[in-house]
C-alpha cells in the first residue's frame, strides 16, 4: 500500500501569520533584545521576504543570534509561553479539520518551512503532524551557536530537503499534496501532485489561477 504525503507550509498557511516574525516580536515584548534595533531588522527580514527578495544566510544570522543569548531553560521557558499565549490563538480550526482529513485518508503528514526548528517543533507537536522538515540551528556543546545546520528550507532548499528526506524515510511524492500560501514555496509546489494554493500571496494566487490549481482559504 503506497502512502501518500500530505505537505504543509506553516506561516501564513496552517497558522494565521508568521511564527518566524512573531518570535521576534515576542522577543522584543519580553526585553530579551534591543528593542527598537531589533523590531526595525526583524520587520525589514519580513518584507523583504514577503516580496521574494529574502537573503537568507543574512536573515538566518540576524535571527539566529537571539538563540546564544539565553541558556537553553529559559529559551524553552519563553517558547512554551511564546505558542500559548500567541501561536494556540492563530491556529484556526479549518487547519485541524484540513489536518485531520488527510489522517482520516491514511496519509503522512509532513510540516515543511523555512522557519527554524526551535520555534517551529513545539507547534509542529501541537498540530499532531507526523514530521517535521525547517531551518536547523546549529548546536555545540548544548548551547546554540548562532550558525545553521544543513541547508535552510527555503525556495529551492525545500526540495532539496525534502529530496533527502524522501531517500531516508523510503517515500515518494506520488499522490502527494502540498498547501503553500507563499510564491517563495513555487520550487515545491511544482513537484507535488496537488498543490493547493491557501490564502495566497499575489504572486502564488496568479500562478495558480493560470495553472488551474485549487484556491483555498483556512482561515475562520
Amino acid at each position: 500500500m503506497t502512502v501518500a504525503l500530505a505537505i504543509f507550509d506553516l506561516d501564513n498557511t496552517l497558522i494565521a501569520g508568521d511564527s518566524d516574525h512573531g518570535w521576534g516580536e515576542f522577543l522584543v515584548e519580553q526585553g530579551k533584545v534591543d528593542a527598537a534595533l531589533y523590531q526595525e531588522k526583524n520587520d525589514y527580514y519580513y518584507q523583504q521576504y514577503q516580496s521574494g527578495q529574502l537573503n537568507i544566510m543574512e536573515y538566518l544570522e540576524f535571527s539566529l543570534q537571539a538563540l546564544t543569548q539565553m541558556p537553553i531553560d529559559e529559551l524553552h521557558n519563553l517558547r512554551q509561553q511564546f505558542v500559548t499565549d500567541k501561536i494556540l490563538p492563530i491556529i484556526p480550526k479549518k487547519s485541524r479539520d484540513l489536518l485531520q482529513k488527510h489522517k482520516d485518508q491514511g496519509d503522512y503528514l509532513l510540516i515543511i518551512t523555512a522557519t527554524n526548528l526551535f520555534v517551529t517543533e513545539p507547534i509542529a507537536k501541537e498540530l499532531t503532524v507526523d514530521d517535521i522538515i525547517a531551518t536547523e540551528p546549529e548546536m555545540k556543546n548544548g548551547q546554540y551557536t548562532g550558525k545553521v545546520h544543513g541547508i535552510p528550507s527555503f525556495q529551492d532548499g525545500k526540495v532539496k530537503r525534502l529530496t533527502t528526506w524522501l531517500e531516508q524515510k523510503g517515500l515518494s511524492l506520488a499522490g502527494s499534496y502540498f498547501y503553500s500560501d507563499s510564491h517563495n514555496d513555487l520550487p515545491l509546489l511544482k513537484q507535488v501532485d496537488y498543490p493547493v494554493a491557501v490564502d495566497a500571496d499575489e504572486t502564488l494566487t496568479r500562478y495558480a489561477q493560470e495553472h488551474n490549481w485549487p484556491i483555498m482559504s483556512l482561515r475562520d
